[in-house]
């Protein structure tokens, strides 16, 4: 594995895998599953013939999570522990349409040029919290502030981002 890939999995992995073991948790009954899906989902990546050319990672396992997610229902199905219908119907609610896509992108988009304009600490609370999923204690800890500065620093950032967002959008409450 060349040492640039190797940043870029270690990078992707802190930032997405959290997110991609929720995005299973919120499917699946066993949460062990949830995690065990996850970790595949990296491990397809790794073993993917042309890894170096993935342009976008997070894109990219998420379909690739999709797709055991599907597998594991498909399993289930022929093991007849679910009903074929939940599949298909879980399986349509996973996949977003084209346009829904577009304008998932657009905000991702929005919201990341606010996220930017936060103090940095004030920004890693927020990020470590809510997209990393971690409780205001373990902020506090990962930190090495305390559990008020934390409050005040998630407070704050999402005063901000409501406010900047607000105002992109036209919806200025004043």
């Amino acid at each position: 594995m060349d040492e640039q890939f190797r940043g870029t999995f270690s990078s992707v992995y802190r930032s997405v895998h959290a997110e991609l073991t929720h995005f299973f948790r919120k499917r699946l009954e066993s949460q062990a599953d949830a995690a065990d899906l996850a970790q595949d989902a990296f491990a397809q990546w790794l073993g993917w013939r042309d890894r170096n050319g993935v342009e976008q990672p997070r894109a990219f396992l998420f379909h690739i999570a999709r797709n055991l997610l599907r597998d594991h229902w498909r399993r289930q199905q022929r093991q007849g522990q679910i009903e074929p219908l939940e599949v298909i119907a879980d399986t349509a609610a996973v996949q977003p349409s084209p346009l829904e896509r577009l304008d998932q992108q657009q905000r991702l988009r929005q919201l990341a040029r606010v996220l930017e304009d936060l103090p940095p600490r004030r920004r890693e609370a927020l990020i470590l919290h809510r997209f990393e999923g971690l409780s205001q204690n373990q902020v506090a800890a990962r930190m090495g502030i305390s559990l008020s500065m934390v409050e005040k620093h998630i407070a704050a950032a999402l005063l901000h981002c409501k406010q900047q967002l607000a105002r992109e959008t036209g919806t200025d409450e004043q």
